[in-house]
């Protein structure tokens, strides 16, 4: 007999690739497709145009891939920190056996499509350039007439009427009612900014009828210089009327600023990038286009005083001007007697001062004919010797000096003297002039010269 003993059965051994391929069928048969809502981080597109990011909460993350064709379909950019819902396929990424998710379609979470649909208007206006700053206008520092468009059951109503009470009770404000939530009311606010672009068109103003205005007791509204357009707060669903494009493209097409004061601070519509400027709260936008009564009246004050200070300042120099030139002015009769007296003065100087030269002249003449003054001696002295040299230069020039040595002057018979034996010939006269007479000479040829021989 042969003893058979139990033993243990052998546990099975997996290869690492099949027990991911295993794990990712059982994912994908018991999960899939699922539907994740998380936090977006880490979020990278790579060149080949897939999407690779994280999902995280508070209590676990996930990785997710996307591949290019999902990702070109998607109609916002994916940006970390954003609450999104993906759905896709689970699967094990065998190489580094990581547990991911393969995204098929992203979503924004929470807003969902309406918020889609307010990121594409925004960007195809963007594009249209009506948010530039450069179209936004300046706002005027004193309206004539205030346009106010909100509804007539808004708190908003309220908030804007007590505000400008308080700080321009004097300007006219005049109400365009329209609903600001619903379906109809895009198309009511639109039209009641038209009619107030009207009023701002003409001095006469409209015939329609504004309850605000009668409240007010204007009975021809002036034109309108500035455009309020308010609501209060609410959901994204409830301020969406402020979000359509034809609201959008008339609040653009505005002849005067317009303010936008739509919802809390964090609300944002696409009616706040188009206006000309964007108020936090309703309030907030009817403070901004009504400076406080109490600061234009201090500010007439200060101008009041300063042109006060600048009257009296200029009163001031003008009495001085007069006085100094009363001053230099004085009485007539007391200018001529001081001239009198001046020119009495002038005539003593001028007579004193003629009696002194005559006497310099005297003292001076009687000098002058009693020694000859040394400067002329001394001119005479220098012209006797000028002219003594002179007579030495000349008299060293004199022909008798000449002839005295033994010279003689020739002349033909016409007085021309001879200077070369060239002028002579055989058998002419000549004279000889010698230091005491003249000798008449015949001139004989010439003989030759015999020279010694040695």
């Amino acid at each position: 007999m042969f003893d058979i003993k139990n033993t243990p059965a052998k546990p099975l051994v997996w290869q690492v690739g099949a027990l991911c391929r295993a794990i990712a069928d059982a994912l994908a048969a018991r999960f899939n497709p699922v539907t994740v809502l998380g936090e977006l981080s880490g979020v990278s597109r790579a060149a080949s145009g897939h999407c690779y990011f994280t999902l995280k909460d508070a209590t676990g993350q996930l990785r997710c891939a996307m591949f290019k064709r999902a990702a070109a379909g998607l109609a916002f950019v994916p940006r970390d920190g954003e609450l999104v819902e993906v759905t896709g396929k689970l699967s094990v990424y065998e190489p580094r056996g990581d547990l991911q998710l393969i995204v098929e379609s992203m979503s924004r979470a929470g807003q969902g499509s309406l918020f889609e649909q307010f990121l594409l208007l925004k960007a195809k206006l963007e594009a249209e350039g009506l948010f530039e700053a450069s179209r936004k206008r300046p706002l005027p520092l004193m309206p004539r007439a205030i346009g106010l468009v909100t509804s007539l059951g808004a708190a908003a109503l309220h908030d804007v009427v007590t505000a400008l009470q308080r700080r321009l009770p004097h300007i006219p404000v005049l109400l365009a009612p329209a609903s600001v939530q619903g379906a109809q009311a895009p198309a009511e606010l639109t039209q009641s900014l038209l009619n107030l672009y009207l009023l701002t068109q003409s001095e006469q103003g409209l015939e329609a009828d504004f309850p605000y205005k009668k409240a007010r007791g204007v009975a021809t509204p002036p034109p309108v210089d500035v455009i309020l357009l308010v609501r209060g707060g609410g959901a994204m669903e409830d301020l969406w009327a402020f979000n359509d494009e034809q609201l959008a493209r008339v609040i653009a097409s505005s002849p005067v600023p317009v303010i936008c004061g739509v919802g809390h601070e964090t609300d944002f519509t696409i009616a706040d990038f188009v206006a000309d400027l964007r108020a936090p709260t309703p309030t907030a936008a009817a403070e901004l286009v009504a400076q406080p009564r109490d600061a234009w009246l201090g500010a007439l004050d200060g101008v009041q005083r300063r042109l006060q200070d600048a009257l009296n300042r200029h009163l001031d120099r003008q009495s001085q001007r007069l006085d100094t030139a009363v001053a230099r002015l004085g009485r007539p009769s007391a200018r001529l007697a001081g001239q009198r007296l001046r020119l009495s003065g002038c005539a003593q100087t001028l007579q004193s001062a003629t009696r002194h030269a005559l006497q310099v002249h005297r003292q001076q003449l009687q000098r002058l004919s009693e020694h000859p003054p040394l400067a002329l001696q001394r001119g005479l002295q220098v012209h006797h010797q000028r002219l003594e040299r002179a007579t030495l230069r000349l008299s060293l020039l004199d022909p008798q000096l000449v002839l005295q040595r033994g010279y003689a002057w020739l002349s033909d018979n016409a007085g021309c003297a001879i200077t070369r034996t060239a002028q002579t010939h055989a058998g002419q006269s000549i004279a000889a002039t010698l230091m005491d007479g003249t000798v008449d000479l015949t001139v004989t040829p010439q003989k030759s010269l015999k020279l010694p021989t040695i």
